[in-house]
């Protein structure tokens, strides 16, 4: 099928030496004749060409009919993205699609030396690409020239609105002359961008070149189900059965990116981040190690992997799970790009699995179950390729036949044939041990913290207790990798001083025993065996009972029957035997009393009361009145003060 012909020839052109032959639903939707000269509001998936699909749409406006560009002034073009990465992508897509137009492309990003931007300004640039903040800079400063734009692009507009840039897109747009194309580009139409092209863009014609129901329909997702403390193995797991040229694993978090490609550089993996906290210059390098080979998997956070396009990059790892159906199919997008086909695994604890299937049925995206790949699933996928390797079926050069006809006389073909495997399975990463799958399929308990309750069970020992501090919550991931079992296999776990008992199924109780006889415990000086003869005692504290009262009566108890030695004091206590205290048994003590008595004929003195402490008394002034007569007032007396006027001071 060839070029449709309403494509620019230098543009089609180069698009023919790129290898198009058929174009995106996106990029066909905008050389519609309705599209032409019309500002356009579209919305397309990721990886759908709309950088290619934007650069032909503005090429008749730019070029005005002609081939070439007649002079290098103020720029033509203005492309906006929301990162970094993204700005400095589409410049690499436009350097070769305008490539025989003689057009110059500059770029304005953050991160990037502004004295080298602004010596490109000064030398010419038709199309100049930027994010939104560098771009002010450079338009207050005077250094970008907007008086002559004829077109403006917003690349990944919802992108740019979520980061908070809507007061730099306004001061953009509003430096920009008002004859102009404006055409915004973006996964989804919010309200948000809906109401920014009703501001900025004149009868802006709306494209839709996807729905829903096709959304992705080039990536094959997969959900898969693991304990929450077999995350980590699992992607290890997940990387080598599919052996991508190129992985971009998703964190949530910086910390996450450093400590999973941490981890990953320890088992062997060729491993780059990208994160926030990267300088441009690591950033750029990160980029061009996945892009030249040097890396195979890229560990990433969201907003830093947004609108990335790398070669062969067939699987998408999610190592954490986003809550926004949005953010899930931004990243899933880096793979199934332009008609490629790609992979998306979706690593999943099983404890956040209602809250997935929620934001998959909001995505409405259909997704497969699969079990996490095992150590027999990966070797078997290393056989298949060391068997379907191509240098096997070639063969050997002229230069390399005399040294394989003296190895073929010094050993046996099996013995090359088995050094050769040995080499190809020693230069391969080793997988990971993982429990049996958690397919949801798989019958089991509801609820994944709920231990499955045994009719009957084999006890085994333990030599930890409560004076080793020992807990269920280590105890049980001990136990499982001791044995081989998930969690689900473990039942009671009773904990003594110096040991504790513990609980497995029978069905897994050989394996169990048979996995510790050859492991041990995995831990230093701690020690598993099995408890021989019926089930141990339990491990809850008891106290002796008391006795039961004795039937019959109830005899009062007497303390001085029970105590013959305390007769005599409490004799001696009696109430007769006691000395009296009234005044008749003693005569001589009432006398004593009454010569001290005060004489009841002379008056007592007035009692004062507490509150009237502190008062000042009138007694002397101001005489009671009669019975019957008001109150004399108290006469104030006012003295005449002398106002001597203030001095003024001397100057």
């Amino acid at each position: 099928m060839s070029l449709p012909e309403t494509i620019v020839a230098p543009l089609a052109r180069a698009l023919a030496a790129k290898g198009y032959e058929n174009l995106t639903e996106v990029q066909s939707a905008v050389l519609t004749d309705d599209a032409q000269g019309q500002d356009l509001l579209v919305s397309a998936q990721t990886g759908s060409g709309k950088t290619v699909a934007f650069g032909m749409a503005i090429a008749p406006t730019l070029l005005e009919g002609e081939e070439l560009f007649s002079s290098q002034g103020a720029p033509l073009a203005l492309i906006i993205a929301p990162t970094r990465e993204l700005a400095l992508q589409v410049q690499r897509e436009l350097d070769w699609l305008y490539a025989e137009t003689g057009a110059k492309t500059a770029s304005c990003v953050g991160g990037m030396d502004m004295r080298t931007e602004r010596r490109a300004l000064e030398r010419g640039a038709q199309i100049v690409v930027g994010t939104p903040g560098r771009l002010r800079d450079h338009i207050t400063k005077g250094v970008l020239d907007t008086s002559a734009l004829r077109a403006v692009v917003l690349d990944e507009a919802d992108e740019m609105l979520d980061l908070g840039f809507r007061e730099d897109l306004e001061f953009i747009l509003d430096a920009a002359p008002a004859e102009r194309r404006t055409l915004l580009f973006s996964a989804t139409v919010p309200r948000q961008i809906a109401n920014l092209a009703k501001t900025f863009q004149k009868d802006a014609l709306r494209i839709a070149a996807t729905n829903a129901s096709s959304q992705h329909a080039d990536i094959d997702y997969k959900l898969v189900l693991i304990p929450a403390a077999e995350r980590e193995n699992a992607i290890i797991n997940t990387l080598l059965f599919f052996d991508s040229a190129n992985t971009i694993v998703f964190a949530s978090t910086r910390e996450g990116v450093k400590h999973l490609s941490a981890r990953l550089h320890n088992r062997g993996f060729d491993v780059v981040t990208l994160s926030g906290e990267l300088s441009q210059a690591e950033r750029t390098n990160a980029l061009q190690s996945m892009r030249d080979g040097r890396a195979r998997i890229c560990v990433a956070t969201d907003v830093a992997a947004r609108g990335i396009d790398l070669p062969n990059l067939d699987l998408v790892i999610h190592a954490d799970m986003p809550t926004n159906p949005d953010t899930l199919l931004h990243r899933s997008g880096r793979t199934g790009r332009a008609g490629r086909k790609g992979t998306c695994v979706l690593i999943v604890p099983m404890h956040r699995r209602n809250a997935v299937q929620r934001v998959l049925k909001m995505a409405k995206l259909d997704v497969s179950y699969m079990a996490a790949p095992t150590s027999t699933d990966i070797e078997a996928r290393y056989r298949e390729s060391i068997l379907n390797d191509a240098s096997l079926s070639q063969a050997p050069s002229e230069e390399e036949a005399a040294f394989v006809a003296e190895l073929m006389a010094l050993h046996t073909p099996e013995a090359i044939a088995a050094a050769y495997l040995r080499q190809q399975i020693a230069a391969r990463p080793s997988p990971e041990e993982l429990s049996e799958n958690m397919a949801p399929d798989k019958p089991g308990p509801s609820n994944p913290r709920e231990k499955a309750r045994f009719e009957t069970g084999v006890w085994f020992r333990v030599s930890v207790g409560r004076k080793h501090r020992a807990e269920p919550r280590w105890l049980l991931p001990m136990i499982c990798k001791a044995g081989g079992v998930t969690k689900t296999a473990i039942g009671s776990i009773r904990i003594f001083d110096a040991e504790s008992h513990f609980e497995v199924a029978t069905p897994k109780a050989d394996v169990f025993a048979a996995a510790i006889a050859q492991n041990g415990s995995g831990e230093r000086g701690v020690t598993i065996s099995v408890i021989e003869g019926d089930s141990p005692p339990s491990n809850k504290r008891t106290f002796p009972k008391s006795p039961r009262r004795p039937e019959g009566p109830i005899e009062r108890y007497d303390p001085m029957a029970a105590r013959p030695e305390r007769a005599d004091r409490a004799a001696r206590y009696a109430p007769d035997n006691r000395r009296p205290d009234s005044d008749d048994a003693r005569p001589e003590r009432a006398a004593r009393i009454e010569t001290k008595r005060p004489d009841t004929d002379r008056a007592r003195p007035a009692k004062v009361n507490p509150k009237d402490k502190g008062k000042p008394k009138w007694k002397d002034k101001v005489q009671p009145a009669a019975p019957g007569e008001p109150r004399p007032k108290k006469e104030k007396v006012f003295k005449k003060k002398d106002h001597k006027p203030k001095r003024k001071p001397q100057l």
